[in-house]
């Protein structure tokens, strides 16, 4: 329950430190790059405390693994993703279905329930992608520690 109201407290506050952008542009591939760039500034800043807390705990973590981590929320950026309807769908989000993306809050649900998949649609890298599709639902190791730091956030 801790977490949702700092989830809730970023959600509503100006973002209070800039992501370290250079520190992801570093890890990235170029294509990897532009998609991480298109990502809302939070989206950002939570991608590298994410991938940073994930090296730390696990230095030997390949770079796959880090990769996965800057862009395990890519399929947020699809649509915008205002501030109240992260909240919203924060407390509750219907099943709905994935296709096609709509507007208003059902696409707001859409984006809550299936940006996994819609990032990993947009990942060149297929391990990266495996990654990304899976962080909700870890099946591999490195898909279950990706999902334990990410959950810390």
């Amino acid at each position: 329950m801790l977490g949702r109201f700092q989830r809730l407290f970023t959600a509503l506050s100006p973002l209070s430190s800039q992501p370290d952008d250079a520190w992801a542009a570093a890890e990235l591939r170029v294509e990897e790059l532009l998609l991480y760039r298109a990502m809302d500034p939070r989206d950002r800043d939570h991608a590298v405390r994410v991938a940073q807390r994930l090296l730390q705990r696990y230095p030997e973590a390949p770079g796959s693994v880090v990769r996965a981590a800057l862009l395990h929320d890519v399929g947020k950026a699809l649509r915008p993703y205002h501030p109240l309807e992260r909240i919203l769908t924060g407390l509750w989000c219907p099943n709905v279905e994935i296709e096609p993306l709509r507007k208003g809050f059902y696409g707001a649900w859409q984006v809550r329930q299936h940006h996994p998949i819609y990032g990993a649609r947009r990942i060149l890298d297929l391990e990266v992608a495996a990654l990304v599709r899976e962080h909700h639902q870890p099946q591999s190791l490195w898909g279950r520690r990706l999902h334990e730091v990410d959950a810390e956030f």
